[in-house]
């Protein structure tokens, strides 16, 4: 407590020696601050694109051709020659059914629409500051600003003894 009382006085004393006054330096350049900026933006699109189906496939005739060829087959022969004819008559009569039930079979080609989109870099460059250099009593200074501030600047000095 009695430290902040004793500071008090002090800083008030400082502060009454203290001199400050507002004025004009002249600006020597002003520099833009450069930056750039992504906004992507999304690009959608419709396209139309053909889709082929493969042909249905019917197993019902492959099933008759073994049935029908394995019966032919085993009419043929005697014996153990009879099994054997009866499995080649199968496997012909299943291909052959199998051909017939599905010749006019064909594949089917349609249009369907289709969405498509990309991202597209949209960069933006702006300005985000200036680097301004000036000049008061002889002595050069440099300070960043939001704005560019001309061939002048106003400037706080302040002066304070040591």
């Amino acid at each position: 407590m009695k430290k902040a009382a004793l500071l008090i006085p002090m800083l008030m004393i400082a502060g009454a020696n203290a001199h400050a006054f507002e004025t004009v330096a002249r600006v020597t350049s002003v520099t833009p601050i450069t930056e750039t900026v992504n906004h992507p933006t999304r690009n959608c699109w419709t396209e139309t694109e053909q889709v082929t189906q493969a042909p249905r496939h019917d197993p019902g005739g492959a099933i008759l051709g073994t049935i029908a060829g394995g019966i032919i087959g085993s009419q043929i022969g005697k014996g153990n020659g009879r099994v054997a004819a009866a499995a080649v008559g199968a496997g012909i009569g299943a291909v052959t059914g199998d051909r017939l039930a599905n010749r006019d079979a064909e594949a089917t080609t349609t249009t369907v629409p289709v969405r498509r989109c990309e991202t597209v870099d949209n960069l933006q460059t702006r300005v985000a500051g200036y680097r301004v250099t000036y000049e008061y009593d002889h002595w050069k200074f440099t300070t960043r600003l939001p704005y560019d501030p001309g061939r002048e600047l106003r400037v706080n000095v302040a002066v304070t003894p040591r």
